[in-house]
């Protein structure tokens, strides 16, 4: 999809005219890029996703409220899987986790990727075969790590000496051999915001490939042989687009395996790329297909290991954005509409930071549409902002949505299920939004709406 015709969906006011003034079946062609894959747009205007309309959805569930594609979700783990048939995909499950999005990913044939104790025991609850679970993060405590090895799961993704210290204790303990990865910071720093590019040097995560830490954490793990080293695991960004840093990243990486092979004469059977690949957000975004960023990235890894006369590890990749961002949209009511005359609209509408902090955060871009109805009045200028208490508190920088918008109108904004229920906040004590599950014209509930009692029931003072 060429990128100004992705953007006349989301307002864009091009040569075609923005979305709300043009037919539906116009409309409906421009869908896929932004938005779940079966969105469509009614004769009266009105979104609808997998064939239910959104006023419907306000309706029942109320707002704002995450919209969440079932069957784009489980088509986007079938492109994965279908992209990488030998190798082993990893939903990173920190993008967004629910019970019933795990069993969804389980369905698929999917592994998943969990960071803390909370998302594995999300993991565990809803079934997930605990030999198909990995488990990251630079500081997994002591508890935590007694969790994973009594359930049993797959890899332990370690991530500094103290980490290795503890594991090596636990498994002497249980008389086990767990599974490990190293992660390894390469030094590559993705095309990407600071706070989310995470294998430059100066960062908490990994051990360090420039310097030396990465190779005494492998020939420790091999040398003591109590804990069974499988290979290592890179991860450069998020939000990327570019593959020339996973080139990089290889290259590196698999010169370190090299080391590791001419040191004690062990070539690791596995790599780990990690994820980060990039989603269309708006319309100036291009994300790689599932299949070109596996011809890529193979082509990547034959090449280095041929440099190398290394043997080819088993590989695999940690999507989570990549599934699960385009095939959730949220759904607000505007509250109030401002007009600062010749500079923009501010449209206020029921959520905000609270439900999408990463614009605020990562200075992050989206799109939106009028969602309940059709309109035939010009564009306008407009700032979608939320309700909080902060001059910050932004949902879209700078969109085109009709000049008729008004109090009471349904606002929908793609792209919102990567890190906006994860990191939902209180903030204000607003309760966090819904999650719903739409397929075959039917809703259904999945994350329930928070309450004030929910919000009191903690506060015990």
């Amino acid at each position: 999809m060429r990128a100004h015709e992705a953007g006349a969906l989301h307002g864009d006011i091009g040569n075609r005219g923005p979305a709300w003034l043009r037919t539906p079946a116009d409309v409906n062609a421009l869908m896929p890029q932004l938005w779940p894959r079966n969105t469509t747009r009614g004769a009266d205007g009105d979104l609808v996703v997998a064939g239910l309309g959104v006023r419907d959805i306000a309706a029942e569930f109320g707002t704002p409220v995450y919209v969440l594609d079932e069957d784009d979700l489980r088509s986007r783990c079938r492109d994965f899987r279908a992209a990488f048939p030998t190798e082993d995909v990893y939903y990173a499950g920190k993008a967004f986790l629910c019970r019933a999005v795990v069993r969804m990913i389980a369905e698929e044939g999917m592994f998943l990727d969990v960071c803390s104790g909370g998302e594995l025991a999300v993991a565990l609850a809803a079934g997930m075969p605990p030999e198909r679970i990995g488990f990251h993060g630079n500081n997994k405590s002591e508890a935590e790590l007694r969790r994973a090895l009594d359930a049993g799961v797959g890899r332990i993704i370690v991530d500094s000496f103290a980490e290795i210290d503890r594991l090596t204790a636990l498994a002497r303990e249980r008389a086990i051999r767990p599974r490990v990865l190293i992660r390894v910071t390469v030094g590559v720093e993705a095309h990407t915001h600071e706070f989310i590019a995470t294998a430059h040097e100066d960062q908490k995560f990994g051990f360090s490939l420039a310097g030396g830490a990465a190779i005494a954490a492998a020939l420790r793990i091999l040398d003591e042989g109590v804990l069974e080293l499988r290979g290592l695991h890179s991860h450069i960004g998020s939000q990327i687009f570019d593959t020339s840093g996973f080139e990089v990243s290889a290259r590196r990486v698999l010169a370190l395996q090299a080391q590791i092979r001419d040191a004690r004469g062990v070539e690791l059977p596995e790599l780990d790329l990690g994820g980060g690949f990039g989603i269309a957000y708006t319309s100036q975004d291009d994300p790689a297909a599932p299949h070109d960023l596996a011809k890529r990235l193979r082509k990547i890894v034959d090449s280095e290991c041929a440099a190398e006369q290394l043997a080819v590890p088993h590989l695999s990749i940690e999507p989570g954005r990549a599934i699960v961002g385009p095939a959730v949209f949220t759904l607000y009511e505007v509250g109030t509409v401002k007009d600062v005359d010749g500079i923009r609209t501010y449209v206020s509408v029921d959520g905000g930071m609270s439900d999408n902090i990463r614009t605020a955060l990562y200075d992050a871009s989206y799109s939106a549409t009028l969602a309940g109805r059709a309109s035939t009045a010009e564009p306008m200028l407009a700032r979608v902002v939320g309700k909080h208490c902060e001059s910050g508190d932004i949902v879209v920088k700078d969109e085109f949505l009709p000049a008729d918008v008004q109090p009471g109108d349904l606002v929908a904004v793609p792209g919102t299920g990567a890190y906006c229920r994860s990191m939902a906040s209180n903030y204000n004590h607003v309760p966090r939004p819904p999650v719903v599950a739409v397929r075959d014209g039917q809703a259904r509930l999945i994350v329930r709406r928070e309450t004030e009692a929910d919000l009191l029931a903690l506060d015990v003072g």
